[in-house]
């Protein structure tokens, strides 16, 4: 059976510039052919909508993840994530071979990728848990509030001040997801008890462990470290730390179920490179609204797949979190008139 392993990536002199094209490669037994499809036309349109295409392809390949985390059906969790990261090795580490600077660390930023990978594997095994045990749209929107966990997390490592505003905006975020979870002891009949809401407090802290990830990794690429390097650090310690769970959970899997958990990586690995070269082609603030789209995308392929429709405390919940979103966006580019120059 011919295998299909498909690479996305551009280099220039060892670092991320953009994506020019997807590069097939096609295996069999008697021969071996590379096809070139190239994106010209993403050339001709401006760096801010080229992306906006390129973060709205990165929220799909996301929410694809979601999906194929939840077809996965019953297996440990810690075998999900591990499929998740061996894609994203296998892929970092060919691109690290093609570099100039191969798999040279940067002087000082091997804590901040050890911090980046620790709580970066928590949070995929948070999220992971949580997509498989209770509804995907929800545990998306709960792991989105990483942004605003992240400017917590800043204040506190990278000694960045909020004011007043990104104060208001996250607290508003938080009794977004207040609503999403939904606790009996604030909405009585309307909420949820007991193993119901053990997935999404779960998926909570998956949203708070990557915020302090993003911290981390971002500190780590201030000290001039390259991206593709976080990525393959973060991919081979969370396979290392993964191995004793499975050993100790391990569960045969049908092959159908393999299938399901390559494909979470290779979602997983394209949404990463889409979202690396969508923020290479613009500033994160002016498109990071899009990144909202995952929620979406996740929620229409639960309804059509899956048949999940979110209720309507959760619709709620979503629109406060990305109505905080969009203003904390509207303000950090200057488009509210209170905004302090």
């Amino acid at each position: 059976m011919p295998l299909f392993f498909v690479s996305i990536y551009v280099l220039n002199k060892g670092k991320f510039i953009d994506i020019t094209g997807l590069l097939f490669y096609f295996i069999s037994k008697r021969s071996e052919k590379r096809i070139i499809v190239t994106f010209k036309f993403l050339d001709k349109i401006s760096p801010k909508k080229r992306g906006i295409i390129y973060l709205l392809l990165s929220s799909f390949s996301f929410a694809c993840m979601a999906l194929f985390i939840n077809l996965a059906g019953d297996m440990p969790v810690f075998q999900k994530a591990f499929f998740r990261n061996l894609v994203a090795i296998i892929m970092s580490y060919i691109m690290l071979a093609r570099s100039p600077e191969k798999f040279k660390i940067k002087k000082g930023s091997l804590p901040s990728l050890f911090m980046r990978a620790s709580f970066g594997t928590i949070g995929v095994i948070a999220n992971f848990y949580a997509i498989s045990n209770t509804n995907m749209s929800d545990a998306m929107m709960l792991n989105k509030l990483s942004p605003f966990f992240a400017m917590l997390t800043s204040i506190i490592v990278l000694k960045e001040a909020a004011d007043g505003f990104q104060w208001a905006a996250i607290l508003t975020a938080i009794v977004g997801a207040v609503f999403v979870v939904k606790p009996s002891f604030l909405f009585g009949n309307l909420g949820i008890t007991g193993d119901s809401v053990f997935p999404l407090i779960i998926a909570l802290i998956g949203g708070i462990c990557a915020g302090i990830a993003y911290t981390f990794l971002r500190k780590a690429t201030l000290k001039g470290e390259r991206g593709i390097v976080v990525v393959a650090f973060f991919s081979t310690f969370s396979c290392i730390a993964l191995i004793p769970f499975i050993i100790f959970t391990y569960q045969p899997i049908t092959w159908l179920q393999f299938f399901f958990c390559v494909m979470t990586g290779v979602s997983a690995c394209f949404g990463q490179i889409f979202i690396t070269s969508a923020y290479a082609a613009c500033p994160a603030k002016e498109i990071s609204i899009y990144d909202y789209s995952t929620v979406i995308f996740t929620a229409l392929l639960g309804l059509i797949v899956l048949g999940e429709i979110p209720d309507w405390l959760s619709i709620i919940g979503y629109a406060i979190i990305i109505g905080a979103s969009l203003l904390n966006y509207l303000y950090n580019n200057n488009h509210l008139r209170f905004k302090k120059s």
